[in-house]
């Protein structure tokens, strides 16, 4: 009798947790390797002095440039990766973000295939995600096979007067497609879901809305604490024999049929990378010379419209956005990006980049205040790439398209100004913030210029699969958690057609 599993999935992201509740019905034998633990539900989770002040969730890990200057990068260990923390946007890819692109710094290259292939996914992962949104209000909206599950989350009054203003000087604000139910997450605190934890409090995250799903099955297992080291090839190099890990200081292995990677888009690659061998010199799934490079980060800025005639007294705010600038600049130039309401900006998290100023102040300012986000697309660039020396991660990230995003800022700045903002301030993201890393490992046609088939498995290893935010052949412009949950429920109904039948 067999006792180790069928399958092992490395991380409980929205990769891994979206893929184990889309093979847990098989009766698969499924055990979850996460590196980190549960969030508890503790006061800081809701103390915006202890998340954005102290740091207090803020991994204690140091990256490195590739000129050798360390940061930290603000990746997050725990069940559920990173979207404990995300803003729970649950936004499609357009139907051209597909198709190869032209913009102002280069091509964003097309998909291996069409936005069609994976519309019925969309549908599936909008629903695993109980997502709240409306059809009919953004005009760069993909064909939809089903209405959102449920209806948007609401505007609060100051947020709807915004919203009423950008749509009379003939803007298109759209409902923001989210996973949260705002009276949960509310009954817990009045404070926004952006970038503060989630413990089970109304937000739709990897734990809460796929990994629950997949643990109600007694053939899935989740296994904290457990930090993958290396994956072991057979003798001929193909195959993954054994995946090594550390389990409270002890070395340990597991040998499964199938191996599923999805500890990120840098620790992916970085672990394909340590795992070389001399079959595989390069490290593994890398016959491409592809792991680890084409790494794409969105280009971000955080803008804050103030007016002393405007009152903003929002909990939350995040919920409209505005694609008009998404296909084109609106002058019919290049795309530049999205646009969308940030989390609400208080003075004990402005307080956090300006440490100086008191917090009495900032919140004067925060109150005669509405915050956006803009984000553009970071075109694929091989020299922009992960790597290792030792046991250094090394990021080397290479911006692309940058102009196009100031471009974005200065638009967004011009219509807050006629919405009635008459000062408009903005701030770039820089790489100690993730914004929405990817591309490491990415699907193709071809092994020479990919390191996986479009079903994410490794051309070099038939039972390896990588499913993340590496596998993203683009960033687009807006936030990719549900292309890679959709994405992971196709590959995982692919698994059981064509690796589960015996």
């Amino acid at each position: 009798m067999r006792t180790e599993p069928d399958i092992v999935i490395i991380g409980s992201g929205v990769g891994g947790a979206t893929i184990a509740a889309g093979l847990a019905p098989s009766g698969a034998e499924i055990l979850i390797l996460e590196a980190g633990a549960h969030i508890e539900d503790r006061p800081e989770n809701r103390d915006q002095r202890a998340i954005f002040q102290r740091g207090h969730f803020r991994p204690k890990e140091i990256w490195y440039e590739a000129g050798g200057a360390g940061f930290n990068p603000g990746n997050y260990y725990n069940v559920g990766g990173n979207s404990k923390f995300y803003g729970a946007v649950l936004t499609r890819y357009r139907r051209e973000d597909f198709e190869e692109m032209q913009h102002l710094d280069g091509v964003s290259p097309a998909w291996p295939f069409p936005y069609e292939e994976l519309e019925p996914w969309y549908s599936k992962a909008e629903a695993l995600y109980e997502v709240r949104g409306a059809l009919g209000e953004d005009p760069t909206e993909p064909a939809h096979s089903h209405d959102y599950p449920h209806g948007p989350v609401p505007d609060e009054p100051a947020i709807a007067k915004v919203r009423k203003r950008l749509a009379e000087i003939g803007l298109n604000p759209y409902s923001l497609p989210l996973g949260i139910d705002i009276n949960r997450w509310l009954a817990k605190g009045k404070t926004p879901w952006d970038a503060h934890p989630n413990s089970f409090d109304g937000k739709m995250d990897a734990e809460t809305a796929a990994l629950t799903v997949a643990l109600e099955y007694p053939n899935v297992r989740l296994q904290t604490g457990s930090r993958v080291t290396r994956l072991a090839t057979a003798s001929d190099g193909k195959a993954i024999e054994t995946v090594h890990y550390v389990k409270d200081g002890e070395e340990r292995s597991v040998s499964p049929k199938l191996v599923i990677l999805s500890a990120g888009a840098v620790q992916s690659a970085v672990l394909l990378l340590r795992s070389a061998d001399g079959r595989n010199p390069a490290g593994l799934a890398n016959r491409s010379d592809q792991v680890g490079r084409n790494f794409m980060n969105h280009n971000s800025s955080a803008v804050i419209a103030l007016s002393p005639w405007y009152r903003n007294d929002s909990i939350y705010q995040k919920t409209f956005g505005l694609n008009d600038f998404y296909l084109s600049d609106g002058a019919g130039g290049p795309p530049l990006g999205n646009i969308q309401l940030l989390g609400r900006v208080s003075g004990a998290i402005l307080k956090a980049n300006m440490p100086t100023v008191p917090e009495w102040l900032l919140n004067q300012v925060s109150a005669r205040g509405i915050d956006f986000y803009a984000m553009s697309e970071d075109l694929p660039s091989p020299d922009s790439r992960v790597m290792v020396d030792g046991d250094r991660v090394v990021l080397q990230w290479v911006r692309t398209n940058w102009q196009a995003h100031l471009d974005l800022v200065a638009k967004l700045k011009a219509v807050l100004r006629k919405a009635g903002f008459p000062v408009v301030l903005a701030r770039a993201f820089d790489k100690r913030t993730p914004s929405h890393q990817c591309g490491t490992v990415r699907i193709g046609k071809e092994p020479n210029e990919a390191p996986l088939d479009v079903y994410c498995r490794a051309f070099d290893h038939p039972n390896l699969f990588v499913v993340d935010a590496g596998f993203l052949p683009t960033s687009a412009a807006v936030n990719p958690a549900l292309t890679v949950a959709a994405q992971a429920l196709r590959v995982a109904d692919h698994i059981v057609k064509e690796d589960l039948r015996s």
